[in-house]
């Protein structure tokens, strides 16, 4: 599985059952079969949903190493859909980030369902601020639609601003993120 450490905000909106897992679907069936992993490497990430030019986001960064994600425009069933769209916009934001077919297959590999909670961390909630209102900036600087993104561009983008990460210092997400998948693979 994949920890998911949810804002309150969002956890209200996610169909989630008692033990925090988003309903099967067919496109994630494939997710659930996959063997558990006692320590998933990929596993902590926080998410926050935000309002951006009248639409949900979501914002999620990965707990060690600030990667981001921005899932834009989504409506009620893309909240049940969750294990799907977290697993487009990883692979694909990752892709804009200059991943090799080795960072691909090792981040494949480790992709497990997204369990849902309410834990959250301070410093990655504040990272999660930090990156809203960089993109907010993005969409109004450069006069974007939201509605015509996809995501995986701006959570490259975001990728590439350092973050300053409490006891540990200046982190570059995609240097970072890229790192891990290396000795994964």
């Amino acid at each position: 599985m994949l920890k998911i450490h949810a804002t309150k905000k969002l956890f209200e909106k996610l169909p989630v059952d008692n033990d925090g897992y988003l309903p099967r679907t067919e496109r994630t069936e494939w997710l659930y079969d996959q063997p558990t992993l006692d320590i998933n490497p990929l596993s902590g990430w926080h998410a926050h949903v935000v309002v951006l030019q009248r639409r949900n986001c979501i914002l999620m960064a990965h707990d060690t190493t600030r990667f981001p994600l921005v899932l834009p425009t989504l409506t009620k069933p893309d909240f049940a859909e969750l294990n799907d769209r977290f697993v487009d916009v990883f692979m694909n934001t990752l892709l804009k980030c200059g991943a090799e077919e080795a960072h691909l297959k090792a981040a494949h590999q480790y992709l497990r369902p997204l369990q849902i909670d309410t834990d959250c961390n301070r410093s990655v909630q504040g990272t999660l601020n930090r990156m809203k209102d960089e993109f907010e900036h993005l969409l109004y600087y450069d006069g974007l639609n939201i509605a015509e993104m996809t995501g995986y561009s701006a959570g490259a983008w975001l990728a590439d601003t350092p973050r300053t990460v409490k006891g540990k210092g200046t982190l570059w997400p995609k240097r970072a993120m890229l790192e891990l998948l290396s000795k994964l693979s």
